[in-house]
């Protein structure tokens, strides 16, 4: 049996007309993460082009690189999701991690032109996106009915990405202004981070301290990995991680397929931003009604179609328009839903290291398939390295079909019952 707990909501059923309502809290967290985007997506729009057409990386450098930032941020997030379940301190923490990222901007600023000091700041505001990720999402899972988790996570989910598609339209309008002017896409990016950080101070309540089951010590990590729902869900979202090839790759093969000009590259994002924001909300609201496991297994049906579509011999206009459409499906179907499905099997006094884990073992998954698919491309050309990849995510779906638990969704109250004939009432 799957333990089912939430938060501070979770003792009696919502009423029918607060099911339809996203808290105060999950909109002003949406709020920040919409702010911080813009200042993160001002810096990294153009990164991958810069790093492998600019500096001349291999694709296998430049997995690598992609990889160690991201298991560095897989790593901080247990910390992270430890730290704010020891006395629930959850906005505290997040509060940390959103701070480094926004100082990780004068990091930038600061480098110049040097490739050390880019990617010292690079792994700052990694560092910062791990610390703050498990504690947001614990703050979201503990202010809303667990019937709503999908809706909640759909719509924090699409403010997040309103400012992922505002960040890279902001850096270009700069460079346009200042011509070329780098630095000041860094000053700005700074300043729009550091409203963020005053946006959660003001905005986010505190919340009250969750009760602990015992003391939080480092070696009880995995402790929510005793609870077999909570297990299954690991397994099952690190093997779709390692059969997951990441949007840089997907837009660097799109830009070499279709040939676009360098110029335009930072623009292929967008696309699958705005599709992601368009449906962040309904595909939570489908997750809360039919279940959240069948939709975050379709959605990897997606990234299978856009791999395909890089593969197949298409017209340049139609993969522009459905690789982003498919990367923008994806994620719409897996990133909250995964936290909607995990949420409600964790006790709340663990709640945010235990999303720490699921979100951890997905990332760490993710690392070595960068890793693999940079050295696959590198050694037999990007055709073989789709191939590989395609194979072994059909086969990944079809195990994690087989592991995955359902979720468990509070039952509905009972009706009341109905007055005979002839009642006054």
């Amino acid at each position: 049996m799957y333990l089912a707990t939430t938060g501070r909501r979770d003792a009696s059923p919502a009423p029918s007309g607060a099911r339809r309502r996203v808290s105060a809290t999950v909109l002003a967290l949406g709020a920040v993460s919409l702010v911080t985007d813009v200042s993160s997506e001002m810096v990294t729009a153009v990164l991958p082009l810069y790093l492998v057409v600019g500096l001349g990386l291999t694709p296998l450098q430049f997995g690598f690189l992609d990889g160690l930032f991201t298991g560095a941020t897989a790593l901080v997030r247990l910390a992270g999701g430890h730290a704010a379940d020891r006395g629930g301190h959850h906005k505290a923490v997040a509060g940390a991690g959103y701070a480094l990222s926004a100082c990780s901007r004068l990091g930038l600023l600061l480098a110049g032109g040097a490739t050390g000091g880019i990617a010292a700041a690079l792994a700052a505001d990694r560092l910062g996106k791990g610390i703050r990720t498990a504690p947001r999402d614990a703050l979201i899972t503990l202010d809303s009915p667990p019937d709503g988790l999908g809706r909640a996570f759909g719509v924090h989910r699409a403010m997040d990405t309103t400012g992922a598609l505002l960040g890279p339209l902001a850096a270009f309008a700069l460079l346009w202004a200042t011509a070329d002017a780098y630095d000041a896409v860094f000053v700005v990016s700074f300043c729009t981070g550091l409203l963020g950080v005053l946006l959660l101070v003001v905005l986010v309540p505190g919340g009250r301290r969750q009760p602990v089951g015992g003391a939080h010590r480092l070696r009880d990590l995995a402790a929510p990995l005793r609870l077999p729902g909570v297990r299954r869900i690991a397994l099952g979202a690190a093997l779709l991680g390692g059969a997951t090839v990441g949007d840089a790759f997907l837009y660097l093969l799109l830009q070499q397929r279709t040939e676009l000009a360098a110029t335009w590259f930072p623009f292929l994002p967008l696309g699958a931003s705005a599709v992601y924001l368009l449906l962040a909300v309904p595909a939570g609201r489908l997750a809360d009604r039919v279940g959240r496991r069948a939709p975050f297994l379709y959605g990897h049906g997606a990234l299978l179609l856009a791999l395909g579509l890089l593969l197949a011999p298409l017209p340049a206009a139609l993969l522009l328009v459905g690789v982003p459409l498919a990367i923008g499906v994806f994620y719409a179907a897996t990133d909250g839903v995964l936290m909607a499905l995990t949420g409600p099997l964790l006790p709340p006094g663990s709640r945010a290291g235990g999303l720490a884990l699921v979100q951890t073992a997905q990332a760490l998954a993710k690392v070595g398939a960068a890793a693999g698919f940079g050295a696959a491309w590198t050694l037999w050309g990007p055709t073989p390295a789709l191939l590989i990849t395609l194979t072994g995510l059909a086969a990944a779906m079809c195990v994690a079909s087989r592991l995955l638990p359902p979720d468990r969704r509070p039952a509905s109250p009972p009706s009341p019952p109905h007055s005979p004939k002839g009642s006054s009432r």
